[in-house]
């Protein structure tokens, strides 16, 4: 019944277009912000081969975490070691708002409604724990808890939400992580119908692959951008990358690396191969 009816909030949340008067600006916002090549590849965890924000909230979650079960468990004993925890976690929070700042720009519609209700909620919870902070340098122990209580209680409520959206809605999740590919090679087209620095779509099974003539050589990536799920045929070849046309993450056409984010995560290569007039495909080594 309980999840339920959380199921039913979180989705009145995605229906509420409301939110976009307020999610839309800022997202634009943020996407100036993050525009550099080498802040966007910094917060996305291009670096890293992941996404970033989930590696970052695990320090502000726990030292504040830590610090109410010292409030609660070691009372004035604690009070220190808990100051400190809640100071901690409010430097941790910072990068990890960035990060996930970041990943949230690119969101659209549901997603990111859910988004930025998760967001504002993480906020709150900051605010809480600066005044927190602050109360308890000032030698009001008891106030400081009940604020940090609170501030956790709302951190648990951006945390459900967080998984709801990595977890049912798939927001961070490899696109093509499930998708199978068949060993061994695959005739897929003519060598006649590449033409050079025009993304192809060819099937090779269920997975759709994206191929490219650059400089007299052909390459292959799986099409099923890793971020979000876009359409890398649909793309621009940029140089030696291919550009996703969704969000405009860039991957080496050479062997599916990461060149800018918000992609987190490397495009699968495939072995691309001339037989007479024919040209053939098959997986490379992950």
């Amino acid at each position: 019944m309980i999840v339920q009816m959380i199921d039913r909030l979180i989705g009145r949340i995605g229906k509420s277009k409301a939110l976009d008067a307020v999610g839309k600006p800022v997202a634009s916002e943020v996407q100036k912000l993050t525009e550099p090549t080498v802040v966007r590849n910094a917060l996305s965890g291009s670096w890293l081969g992941h996404p970033l924000h989930p590696v970052l909230t695990d320090v502000p979650i726990g030292a504040f975490t830590m610090a109410t079960a010292l409030d609660v468990s070691m009372g004035d004993e604690g009070a220190a070691a808990a100051k400190r925890l809640v100071g901690l976690g409010l430097l941790a929070s910072a990068p990890a708002a960035w990060s996930g700042a970041s990943d949230w720009s690119t969101l659209h519609g549901a997603i990111q409604r859910v988004g930025l209700v998760h967001g504002a909620l993480n906020g709150a919870a900051t605010g809480l724990q600066v005044m927190s902070w602050f109360a308890r340098g000032r030698g009001h122990r008891g106030t400081g808890t009940m604020l940090s209580l609170g501030a956790v209680g709302l951190t648990v409520g951006a945390a459900y939400l967080g998984g709801h959206l990595s977890f049912v809605r798939g927001v961070g999740v490899s696109h093509e992580a499930f998708q199978t590919r068949k060993s061994g090679w695959t005739d897929v087209a003519g060598a006649d119908e590449l033409i050079e620095g025009r993304p192809k779509r060819v099937m090779v099974g269920e997975t759709p692959v994206v191929i490219v003539r650059k400089g007299g050589h052909d390459h292959a990536l799986s099409a099923t951008c890793s971020h979000a799920g876009g359409p890398l045929d649909e793309g621009n070849v940029e140089g030696d990358c291919i550009e996703c046309p969704w969000h405009g993450s860039r991957f080496r056409l050479a062997d599916g690396e990461v060149e800018r984010g918000p992609a987190s995560i490397a495009q699968p290569a495939w072995h691309v191969r001339t037989e007479g007039d024919r040209i053939q495909v098959r997986p490379a080594p992950r």
